[in-house]
C-alpha cells in the first residue's frame, strides 16, 4: 500500500488523516555525508532504541475526522467495560485489555512505537520500513502480528472515544432537558410572584377606594369628635399608636 492513499479509506475510517511528512536529507552515515548510512549503520546506531529527534506529528484536522457521536462497530469491541477518563486522562492500558488485546501484543505495538521513534526524522521512508521490519525479523516478531494488534488498538481507541463521545452526548441531553425544567419553573415562579404583586396592589386600591367612601362619613363629624371618639373608645387605636389603621380583634 503506498503512502500516497488515504489512511482514512485504509479501515472503516478509524485511521486519522494527516499531510505526509515533508521529505528530509538522508541519515548522514559515519563520514558525515548524507546517505552514506546502510540499513545495517543505522540499525547499529537506532535499533537499540536510542532516543532521536523526531518531530512531534501535527495534530489531526478535525474537519477530515468523522463525528465521534457516529454509532460504529468498534464500540462493541470491548469484551469488558473499560474504565471512564479521569479528567481527560485515558488508561490505555485498561482500554486495550477491555478490548481483548493481550499485554504481548500491546508489548508488540509498543517496541514498534519505540523503534519508530529512535530514528532521526529526516530519515528516508524506504530507509525505515527497512529497518524496522529487519529489526522486528531479527526480535522474531511477525509483521502480521503487529499489524493485527495495531488495528486492534485502534479498534478500541475508535470505540472508547465514540462511547465517551455517545455518554457525553446523553449527559448533555440530559442537562439540557433538567435546565428547561427549571427555566420553566423559574418562569412559573416569577409568573406566580407578579401575579401575587398585581393582586396585592389591586386590593390597596380597592381598600383605600372604600377607607375613603367611609372617611366621608367621619369627615361629616368633623376632626375633633371623631379624635374624642377615638381616644375614648377601647376598640380603636389613635393614629400615632403603633399598629394605627388596623383594626384590633
Amino acid at each position: 500500500m503506498t503512502g500516497k492513499k488515504g489512511w482514512g479509506s485504509t479501515v472503516a475510517g478509524w485511521f486519522i488523516e494527516r499531510d505526509e511528512e515533508p521529505a528530509g536529507q538522508q541519515a548522514e552515515g559515519p563520514s558525515g555525508a548524507p546517505g552514506d548510512a546502510s540499513v545495517d549503520d543505522l540499525l547499529a546506531r537506532y535499533g537499540s532504541g536510542g532516543e532521536g529527534a523526531g518531530a512531534a506529528p501535527r495534530p489531526a484536522d478535525p474537519a477530515a475526522v468523522a463525528p465521534y457521536t457516529t454509532p460504529s462497530p468498534t464500540q462493541g469491541v470491548f469484551q469488558t467495560t473499560p474504565p471512564p477518563a479521569t479528567g481527560g486522562q485515558v488508561d490505555f492500558d485498561a482500554v486495550f485489555a477491555a478490548a481483548g488485546v493481550n499485554d504481548e501484543e500491546r508489548q508488540r505495538v509498543g517496541k514498534t512505537v519505540e523503534l519508530l521513534r529512535s530514528l532521526p526524522a529526516g530519515t528516508d521512508a524506504a530507509v525505515k520500513k527497512q529497518i524496522v521490519e529487519a529489526s522486528l525479523k531479527a526480535f522474531g516478531v511477525p509483521i502480521e502480528q503487529i499489524i493485527e494488534a495495531g488495528v486492534e488498538e485502534i479498534q478500541a481507541l475508535d470505540g472508547y472515544t465514540r462511547n465517551a463521545a455517545a455518554d457525553n452526548q446523553k449527559l448533555i441531553q440530559e442537562s439540557e432537558a433538567r435546565i428547561r425544567e427549571y427555566e420553566e419553573g423559574i418562569a412559573n415562579i416569577r409568573s406566580v410572584m407578579q401575579q401575587s404583586v398585581s393582586e396585592l396592589q389591586s386590593v390597596i386600591k380597592t381598600c383605600n377606594d372604600k377607607k375613603l367612601e367611609v372617611q366621608q362619613v367621619l369627615e361629616f363629624f368633623g376632626q375633633d369628635t371623631v379624635a374624642r371618639v377615638v381616644k375614648e373608645s377601647p376598640k380603636l387605636h389613635e393614629p400615632s399608636a403603633p399598629g394605627a389603621g388596623t383594626a384590633s380583634n
